[in-house]
Parts: structure tokens; sequence; C-alpha cells
């Protein structure tokens, strides 16, 4: 029964969490029908998601929506809105401001999905299996987020059919978390206290863990985001071409992004035997070098360029699932609701910062000289958690000291 319900709601955010990145893949098509918008607004296409996801789970969790009510229903109504904004596309012309407002109700409507995943997944977990149960969720994320990318490998420039087919999954992700059952350890979450928010920060196990998220969050998405338009820089500049390999790049793209459900997984899996301050450093210290050498490794064979893309993939998200960990289990009683909410929205709008650096950065350091600014976050990060390590607050943590 556990493992029946965990796969289904696994499968219901892989298929809803397609929304995520479907307009970052299909900006590359967008944009060659319109071509006075430049990167900016493909930055706008992500970094729009982003925000409402930001102001969506803030107003989520101010109303106590999914304690309210039953969170399958929040969960289904949630991915059919979203289904219907992402759609809405459809109907503009590409390049019109009004994409940027759907992706940006896309994002409002995703707060009552990967976060109301978050919690039926919790009403099966164990203390003991924790780590693996949320990892399996950001695994779920992973792969919803990488789909886009291979539905436009296939289609070419074609972005119509990417931005159709994750609808179409997201209205699949409704119906299928119909049939979720409720677990044993389903309770109503902390009530969210705006008031109590600046407790994140005077506290400081749950302070060190923020912060060691931020700085993961800093790459993450933004590495997600421009991981694609590097390919097919990279492979252009290898064969000597003076225009981008569209469907090679968009498959690159979708195996590293995809390949991080793995890292999730076993992340998830290791933290709860060796310690959550092991898994978070072991995996900003990989991605961290990842990032300096994405210079170096620029315009190499493709094969060399993917090697590094599969082995960024799985460290750069390894680890997402397991901050939000540690902050529940060093929030005071009675805070664990505002503390994961206020991280969550700090975490995403830190991204719109670097999701949008990345252009000006390209064009001023290139590609190497961008990739290296994102692994200031993942440095920051791991000097966060190591001080959490060496703290009396680490005993409370999964793996203790470890």
């Amino acid at each position: 029964m556990k493992r029946k319900n965990v796969a289904l709601i696994t499968l219901a955010q892989v298929l809803a969490l397609s929304l995520w990145f479907s307009s970052t893949a299909a900006g590359p098509g967008m944009l060659l029908e319109a071509p006075s918008r430049g990167s900016f607004y493909q930055a706008l296409l992500t970094s729009a998601v982003q925000a409402g996801f930001v102001l969506g789970t803030l107003v989520s969790a101010a109303l106590a929506l999914p304690d309210r009510f039953d969170p399958r229903r929040v969960f289904a109504l949630a991915a059919l809105l979203g289904a219907a904004a992402n759609g809405a596309i459809l109907l503009l012309p590409p390049g019109a401001e009004g994409v940027i407002a759907a992706r940006f109700v896309t994002g409002m409507a995703l707060a009552g999905v990967y976060p109301v995943g978050m919690k039926l997944a919790a009403g099966w977990a164990d203390r003991g299996d924790m780590g693996l149960v949320v990892g399996l969720l950001v695994g779920g994320l992973t792969l919803g987020s990488a789909a886009p990318h291979l539905v436009s490998a296939l289609g070419g420039v074609a972005w119509r059919p990417v931005l159709a087919m994750a609808s179409l999954t997201a209205v699949a992700a409704a119906l299928l978390v119909g049939l979720v059952r409720l677990g044993p350890r389903h309770a109503p979450a902390p009530p969210f206290r705006p008031a109590a928010a600046l407790g994140l920060f005077r506290n400081r196990g749950t302070r060190l863990a923020t912060l060691g998220y931020l700085g993961h969050m800093w790459e993450l998405y933004a590495m997600w985001a421009w991981i694609g338009l590097y390919f097919a820089a990279s492979f252009a500049a290898w064969r000597g071409t003076g225009g981008p390999v569209a469907s090679e790049a968009a498959l690159a793209t979708f195996a590293v992004i995809a390949v991080g459900a793995l890292g999730s997984v076993a992340a998830g899996l290791a933290a709860d035997r060796v310690g959550r301050v092991r898994v978070t450093v072991a995996a900003m210290a990989v991605s961290g070098a990842c990032c300096l050498l994405a210079g170096p490794f620029f315009g190499l064979h493709p094969a060399l360029v993917m090697l590094l893309g599969l082995v960024w993939g799985v460290a750069v998200v390894a680890d997402s699932a397991q901050f939000s960990a540690s902050v529940a289990e060093l929030a005071e009683p009675g805070l664990t609701g505002t503390m994961l909410t206020v991280q969550t929205s700090l975490g995403f709008a830190l991204t719109l910062v670097t999701i949008h650096l990345m252009p000006p950065m390209v064009q001023a350091l290139g590609w190497g000289g961008a990739f290296a600014v994102l692994a200031l976050g993942p440095a920051l990060g791991c000097l966060a958690m190591l001080r959490l390590g060496r703290s009396a607050d680490a005993v409370r943590l999964a793996g203790g000291r470890g």
C-alpha cells in the first residue's frame, strides 16, 4: 500500500511538473517566430514561473489551503489550472506579453502541485526513510522538468507540441492523483505564521541550513535554464558551424536534467544513513567543480561535454530535498510550516536573480565565466553546511553529525 501510493504521487508529480520548463524548452522555437525578442524574453519564460511559484506558495500557506481542503483536490485543481494557463500560450502569438502572464499563472498553479505532493508523500514516510521519500518527490520534479526537452528534441524547433504535451500530461496528473490514498501520518501542517518568519534566521540551525539551501538554489535553476544553450553553442563550436544544433542540444539537456532524478533518490537513501551534512556538502562540491569546468570543456568533443553534463546533472539537484528535511528537523515545534515556507520562497526568489544574470554574464565573460559565477553559490553553501555539521544542532539531524 505504501509503495503503491508513493509511486502514484511521484508519477503524478512527474506528469504535472512538465509544465515547469515547457516554455524554456519551447523558447528557441518561439524566438524563431519572434526574432525581435532576445535573451531577456527567454529568461522571462522561466523566471515568470519562479515568481508565480513564490507568490503562490505564500498565498497557499497563508490560507492553509492543503489543510482546509483535501490535498488531493488541491493538487488536481492546481494541475488543471496550470494545464489551462500553459495551453493558453498556444492561442497567443509568439513573443506576446500575454505569454509571460500565462507563465506567471502556471507558476502560481505549481505551488499547489509540488509542495502539496510533498505533503501527500510525507503522510506515508517514516523518520527512517524521510530522506528517501522526499528524494523520490524531488526526482519526480526533476524528471518532469526534463520531459519538455525530450519532446523538443523529437520535434526539432516545433514549439507548440512541447506546450501541448505538457498541458496534456498535467491533466493526466490531475486524474491520477484521485487514485491516491492519504497516508497514516497525514496531518494538518503547522500553520503559517508570518510574524514568526524571522525565526528562520534567529535559530542558528535553520539559519545555516537555509544559507546552504540558498547557495544550492543560486546555481540550480540557472543551470537548468541555460544548460541547453550552453550545449548548443559548445556543439556548434566543436563542429565549426555558425548555428546551434537544436535537436542534439535539446536531447542532451533532457538527459542531463533527467539523470538528476537518480541523484535525488540516491542522495535520499544516503542522507538517511550517513547524514544530511555529508550528502549536501558532497553534492555541492561536485556541482561547484562542474561550474568551474564548464569553461575548459566548452567546444570539446560533445561526448566529453555530455559526460561533464551528466555528472553535473546528478550533483546539482541531489542535495535539494535534504535542505528542507534539515529545516524540518531543526525548526522549533509549531514553526515548521512557517520555516519551510520562508525557506522555499527565499530560494525560488533568488533564482530570479541568477536566471536573469546569465545572459549578460555570458556576453561579458563567456560561458565559462558565467558558470564560474554560479560556483559561488555551492561554495558558500558548503561553508554553511560544514558549520552546521560542527554545531550542537547537528545531532538533531538524520545521521547525527555526519
